[in-house]
């Protein structure tokens, strides 16, 4: 999924939320599915994160308009990534409605990711991976200085051809 608002909110057990609008597709795929996936890009793919974000799911079947690779989940059904750097299967452990969006709390159960991303002690390597950062209003930056980019919906989504 692509998804502009997630924080982790637990270690013991590991939990992760993410902030979901009740009118995206992916809300109802989460409520069926009682599991969901996160799968973390770098910047190089803020092109494909911003069209497959912005693309309606309900009538493109993103998977195939992007030709987006997969890989075998190893816990869930959820759609793991090739090209992510690391990726999260989560079952739903949670949810409940703040405001105009659902905060979905997953339990991560499998974890997959590049091990050339990562150092020894498990920490994002970033002289090996720039994550793709999603600021809001369209905008997308790196840990970089000076890496902020803006991605119109117009060309990248709804738009896109």
């Amino acid at each position: 999924m692509a998804v502009a608002w997630h924080s982790s909110v637990s270690q013991n057990p590991p939990l992760i939320g993410v902030s979901i609008a009740p009118k995206r597709f992916t809300y109802e795929l989460i409520l069926e599915a009682q599991e969901f996936a996160i799968n973390f890009l770098p910047i190089e793919k803020a092109e494909l994160i911003a069209a497959v974000g912005g693309s309606p799911g309900r009538e493109v079947d993103k998977f195939q308009k992007f030709n987006l690779a997969k890989e075998q989940p190893l816990k869930t059904t959820a759609p793991i990534l090739k090209d992510a750097y690391a990726t999260y299967e989560c079952k739903l452990a949670e949810h409940q409605t703040y405001g105009d969006h659902e905060w979905f709390v997953g339990e991560i159960v499998a974890t997959h990711f590049m091990e050339e991303s990562f150092n020894p002690a498990g920490i994002l390597d970033l002289a090996h991976v720039n994550p793709a950062l999603f600021l809001g209003a369209e905008l997308y930056a790196t840990t970089a200085k000076g890496s902020v980019r803006h991605l119109e919906r117009d060309r990248y989504g709804k738009g896109y051809k």
